[in-house]
């Protein structure tokens, strides 16, 4: 079974994130797959991209227990988190609009590829939180593009202390559009796709543009700085400390962390 689902019809290209387990985790086959239908969008020449989940949650981003197991995790995240931003890049460049639709967790560079959409919907049950720095790393996905969405000192909020955010408060901090009812998070999308539909296709990529640029002239540059930073924490004593501590499921003592604030 596949991790992407892709399905085109009507100006609407459909990416669904499928797995076995249900959590969508990240590992290599999920950004191939990903990119590969990102692709296909873009040459299906479509007008919305919708990217959804199917499964108790959105994504719980990447997989650790494939970073446990790698000889070089600091590789094996290079290429995970190089890929995954390709993805996240063509859609935030792409002149079809993006919308997400988030049910139950998103977590780590889940986040941040929810938030690669142009319009985020959410189930008023979906929780979202980044919680890199709990394993030891950096974040990736793109959520150093967030200090141009919520706020500088809010994502330092973020990712530092690891809050889980409930979907109205992922709302009020600007991260969210709408939010739903679980049970009418579909139809509500679908009015959502049919409004963007039926508007001006060449005013509303001008618009994306205009905006996104304004925001951010060189998103790649901060993807690309985001891969090294994660690699770099990936092979550091206390990233290999986090991803053992996390399959253990113990709390981690990071060798950095000076015996008197262990007490």
């Amino acid at each position: 079974m596949g991790r992407i689902d892709y399905l085109y019809d009507s100006g609407l290209a459909r990416i669904t994130l499928t797995s076995s387990s249900g959590t969508n985790p990240i590992d290599q086959p999920f950004v191939d797959e990903l990119f590969a239908a990102v692709q296909r969008a873009q040459s299906d020449d479509a007008a919305v991209v919708l990217v959804c989940s199917d499964g108790k949650a959105f994504s719980v981003g990447g997989d650790i227990k494939s970073f446990a197991s790698a000889e070089e995790p600091g590789r094996l995240l290079d290429s995970l988190a190089d890929q995954l931003h390709r993805s996240i890049s063509e859609l935030q460049r792409m002149d079809a609009i993006v919308v997400s639709q988030v049910r139950g967790t998103a977590a780590g560079a889940g986040v941040g590829l929810a938030a690669a959409a142009d319009i985020v919907l959410s189930a008023e049950s979906a929780r979202f939180v980044l919680a890199y720095t709990g394993i030891g790393f950096s974040p990736d996905g793109g959520a150093s593009l967030l200090t141009t969405t919520l706020g500088l000192h809010r994502v330092l909020h973020l990712a530092l202390l690891n809050p889980v955010l409930t979907a109205r408060q992922a709302q009020e901090s600007g991260l969210v559009a709408q939010i739903h009812p679980d049970d009418d998070l579909e139809q509500a999308t679908t009015t959502v796709v049919k409004q963007l539909l039926a508007g001006s296709r060449p005013a509303q990529a001008a618009t994306k543009r205009l905006l996104r640029e304004a925001a951010l002239p060189s998103p790649e540059t901060a993807l690309r700085q985001e891969t090294l930073s994660i690699r770099t924490c990936a092979e550091s004593p206390d990233g290999r400390e986090g991803i053992a501590a996390f399959v253990a499921k113990r709390p981690p003592s990071f060798p950095s962390v000076s015996p008197a604030a262990r007490s």
